[in-house]
């Protein structure tokens, strides 16, 4: 059964906006919830896949683009941190910084938390290198220079940000 997809709207405009963007919201559904009792991994990747659809909506990549341009973006890298439970029914937002970018390339931070509680417990974050692409060649190319400069002013913004303590992040086990 496919997942209902609750998406808030909250455009805010690039030249103003001083934080990480929120642009996606949804709820936790039943078949989401796994034998442990709280939501399966997958779908907080699911989750986290939404509000970077979002984001690619927001700078100009979306669907109209895709389908006039031959362009998409591939994720060529994900890292994702999983720190608190989240359980059937709860709502779930998700911020975005974009953390670095140039013609090609997105180098892009999500958070998630409960709405509502932006600077309170992280539930889940992930770390995303997307790759723009030529859907024509199936190879990377650059990004139409409108999209690239709205990206690449968000970029700015996002500098003034702290990096998340997340993002860069190796795993392993640490021994002593």
């Amino acid at each position: 059964m496919p997942a209902t997809l609750t998406k808030t709207k909250n455009r805010k405009t690039m030249d103003t906006h001083t934080g990480p963007l929120e642009l996606h919201r949804e709820t936790v559904l039943p078949e989401w919830v796994d034998y442990n009792g709280h939501m399966n991994l997958a779908f907080y990747v699911l989750i986290f896949d939404h509000a970077t659809d979002e984001l690619l909506d927001h700078i100009g990549l979306d669907e109209s683009y895709r389908e006039t341009h031959e362009g998409s973006v591939f994720v060529v890298e994900a890292h994702v941190t999983y720190e608190n439970e989240v359980m059937e029914g709860e709502d779930v937002a998700v911020s975005t910084q974009v953390l670095d970018a140039d013609a090609k390339r997105i180098h892009l931070f999500h958070r998630m938390y409960k709405p509502g509680d932006a600077d309170g417990e992280t539930i889940a974050t992930t770390e995303l290198m997307i790759l723009h692409m030529d859907m024509a060649e199936r190879r990377s190319a650059a990004m139409p220079e409108a999209i690239s400069a709205r990206l690449l002013a968000l970029k700015k913004q996002h500098e003034a940000l702290p990096r998340p303590p997340q993002a860069g992040r190796t795993i392993g086990i640490r021994h002593k």
